[in-house]
C-alpha cells in the first residue's frame, strides 16, 4: 500500500485503556436536536476516504449544531478561546494527548449503520459520548471501538453542561454492568458538580473498552 495515498491508510491498533479514572477531558462539543450519523459522518464525497481513517476524519461532526452558538463547525478551542471547525479543535487536543467527551441530544446516531460514526471520534482521541439516548446499533459501534456510551441517568443533566467545562469520568476502576458512574463537570468559574450516568455495557463489552476496541480482543484470541 502506498504510503503517500489519499485514499487507502492502513489501521493501527487503538490503545487499550490505562487503568484509571479519565480525568481533565475537554468538552469538544455539545450538539443540539437531531445527529444522526450523516451529521457524525458525511457522506457525498467524504466516501472516497472511506478506507483512510485519517483523512475521512476531517468531516468528523461536521454536521452537528453546536448548542452554545447555533452553528455547524464551529466550536470553541478551550486552549486558545478561539472557535473553529470541530475536526480542527479535536485535532489540537489529540496534538496535546488531550482527551474530550461529546455530549449529545436523543437518538444520537441515528440512520444508517456507519461505522466510521464511531471510529473517528476514537481516532481522534474523543474519549466518551454523553447523551440523554443513544440509537442502539450507533451505541454498539461505539462500543466495539473501545468507546464509552453513556447516558444521563437525569436527562436534564443535559442542561448542567457548559461551554468551558473540563470533565472526569469517574468509577470505571470498578467497571460492572448495571454500575451507574460518575461524572464531575469542572466549571470555568471554579465551582464544580456530579452527576450520574448510566450505560448497557455486559461483561464482554467492558473487556471491549479495556482492550481498546473489540479488534484488539480479537487480535489476542488468535495470536496476531
Amino acid at each position: 500500500m502506498s504510503p503517500t495515498s489519499d485514499r487507502l491508510q492502513l489501521l493501527d491498533p487503538f490503545a487499550a485503556w490505562e487503568g484509571i479514572d479519565l480525568k481533565g477531558l475537554k468538552l469538544l462539543i455539545k450538539a443540539k436536536g437531531k445527529c444522526t450519523t450523516d451529521h457524525i459522518s458525511m457522506a457525498g464525497p467524504w466516501l472516497k476516504y472511506r478506507g483512510h481513517l485519517d483523512n475521512i476524519s476531517n468531516n468528523m461532526l461536521i454536521g452537528a449544531m453546536n448548542f452554545f452558538n447555533e452553528k455547524t463547525d464551529s466550536v470553541k478551542n478551550q486552549l486558545t478561546g478561539e472557535y473553529g471547525a470541530v475536526p480542527a479543535v479535536q485535532r489540537a487536543y489529540k496534538a496535546q494527548n488531550i482527551g474530550s467527551i461529546v455530549v449529545g441530544d436523543e437518538n444520537y446516531g441515528e440512520g444508517s449503520s456507519r461505522e466510521h460514526a464511531a471510529m473517528e471520534p476514537r481516532h481522534l482521541g474523543v474519549r466518551a459520548i454523553l447523551v440523554k439516548s443513544f440509537a442502539r446499533i450507533h451505541e454498539t459501534n461505539l462500543k466495539k471501538q473501545g468507546m464509552l456510551g453513556l447516558t444521563f441517568a437525569n436527562k436534564e443533566d443535559y442542561n448542567k453542561i457548559l461551554e468551558d467545562d473540563v470533565i472526569d469520568i469517574l468509577g470505571l476502576t470498578s467497571f460492572a454492568p448495571g454500575k451507574q458512574l460518575t461524572i464531575q463537570l469542572n466549571h470555568k468559574d471554579g465551582t464544580a458538580e456530579t452527576i450520574q450516568v448510566n450505560h448497557t455495557y455486559n461483561e464482554n463489552q467492558i473487556e471491549w473498552f479495556k482492550a481498546g476496541g473489540a479488534l484488539n480482543i480479537i487480535r489476542s484470541q488468535v495470536g496476531a
